[in-house]
């Protein structure tokens, strides 16, 4: 694999670890009623879930695998966007400061959509060519 290929996998892996800390930041802050503590244990199972996806669909065993993988993290990137948007809904945390996680997990989501699609585009042409040689 080339270099750069590699550094860029190495930057959305550290953006994913930056991103779960960024949640788990958030829901320390949330008020500690029944609503609260229920809002900050979703955001920090979804909110730090992709990065373990992403690190699970690195040593993946197939294309099909991998995009597996890749789609549950994706899950959980909607789902932490959702518990973000309630927590702003609930005037929970500093609006303004919650535009950086509601941003990021936008741009992430974003991303992960890309590299299913493209992953799934490069599938369908290895099985195309695969098809054609039989």
């Amino acid at each position: 694999m080339p270099y750069f290929m590699q550094e860029r996998k190495f930057d959305l892996n550290e953006r994913l670890i930056r991103f779960a800390a960024d949640c788990i930041i958030v829901s320390e802050c949330l008020p500690k009623t029944i609503a609260g503590n229920h809002i900050a244990g979703q955001l920090v199972r979804s909110g730090t879930a992709p990065a373990l996806h992403y690190g699970e669909a690195q040593g993946a065993e197939s294309r099909n695998d991998f995009i597996h993988k890749m789609k549950v993290a994706l899950k959980e990137l909607r789902e932490t966007f959702n518990a973000l948007k309630i927590i702003r809904i609930m005037g929970w945390y500093d609006s303004v400061k919650l535009n950086t996680p509601l941003n990021e997990t936008n741009q992430l989501i974003s991303i992960f959509v890309k590299s299913i699609e493209t992953t799934r585009k490069n599938l369908a042409k290895e099985q195309a060519e695969k098809k054609n040689k039989l």
